[in-house]
């Protein structure tokens, strides 16, 4: 994505950039001072790096401006991903992360050590594979008051119950999911709901201040959601989504759920298929304002870490 958006990042933005460090469990830590050829990154080609021992070493010999982070999810801890983006701040780069653990267990600890050392800490892709949720708030809607939300927050699940939608048992539905590459080996995370509950305790804590966890979030899965419940739905013109909500109840409160939610035909959330998401925000303006994407891949997160990047940049 920085390489097919070299010209309108330096056109439009001013930015030029190169790439001096690369670090993954396989390759280890690798650093290029004078910048690594983007076409032989994108083939895997490391002969200008020098390798080195770890984190510390790595940003020392790197000296990024920016660092993107996009570690698998740790939904105990949300580690090594935060020891990572508190490193790059305390050296003096922004961290851009498309992880939602550090979003859950240190949104608030990041965000302030980043104010405090004039950076920034975005995590676009982190909730909807690049869709401006976030930004949304933090830029284009101010003094809004957001007082609830409710969306289709995992694809998976969305998959899964589309193909038993179709008829498939449940666990052919979850061999389909995993051939199209959205489900994990063990789909457990997905289909008990972990996965939407932890974009819920994200979205909560960012967007509405609070502070959750996922123990607070009252989960439960698709497992039963059974294919005499679907053909009951469908008969009546209705569908079974997993939806993931929030709300601020009297008092201050906020109450957050994931579970299986039967969907009206008129319900926006009822054309969520297959592994598009969407989610409507409630607010004291807007009685619900939808974000949707539709089938998004792999560029679609590197896009919002892209975007985040950019308004990094443009904001230091």
């Amino acid at each position: 994505m920085l390489q097919r958006k070299t010209a309108d990042l330096r056109d439009q933005y001013g930015i030029a950039y190169r790439i001096t460090g690369v670090a993954t469990r396989r390759l280890g830590w690798l650093v290029a001072p004078d910048g690594f050829a983007a076409g032989k990154l994108l083939n895997a080609q490391f002969t200008e790096a020098e390798k080195v021992e770890g984190l510390p070493e790595w940003l020392a010999a790197a000296k990024p401006h920016a660092v993107f982070e996009a570690s698998s999810l740790n939904a105990e801890t949300g580690e090594p991903a935060i020891t990572y983006l508190r490193a790059a701040l305390e050296m003096g780069a922004h961290a851009i992360s498309a992880n939602k653990g550090p979003v859950i267990y240190a949104h608030k600890q990041l965000t302030e050590l980043a104010k405090a050392r004039g950076l920034r800490f975005f995590h676009e892709s982190a909730m909807m594979d690049g869709a401006p949720v976030f930004s949304l708030f933090r830029e284009t809607l101010p003094a809004i008051e957001l007082r609830g939300f409710r969306g289709v927050l995992n694809s998976t699940s969305n998959v899964i119950l589309d193909c038993m939608e179709s008829g498939m048992a449940f666990d052919d539905a979850v061999r389909e999911a995993q051939r199209l590459g959205v489900a994990e080996t063990d789909p457990g995370n997905d289909v008990d709901g972990v996965d939407a509950a932890v974009k819920v305790v994200g979205l909560v804590n960012v967007l509405m201040g609070g502070d959750l966890s996922l123990a607070d979030v009252n989960r439960t899965g698709i497992r039963s959601v059974t294919a005499e419940r679907l053909r009951e739905a469908r008969q009546s013109g209705e569908t079974w989504k997993l939806i993931g909500r929030a709300r601020r109840e009297i008092g201050g409160a906020i109450a957050a759920s994931v579970a299986p939610e039967r969907i009206k035909l008129d319900d926006p959330l009822y054309s969520v298929r297959g592994t598009s998401l969407a989610v409507g925000f409630e607010t004291d303006v807007f009685r619900e304002l939808f974000i949707a994407e539709r089938d998004p891949g792999p560029e679609a997160t590197a896009y919002g870490m892209l975007s985040d990047f950019i308004n990094a940049v443009r904001s230091h």
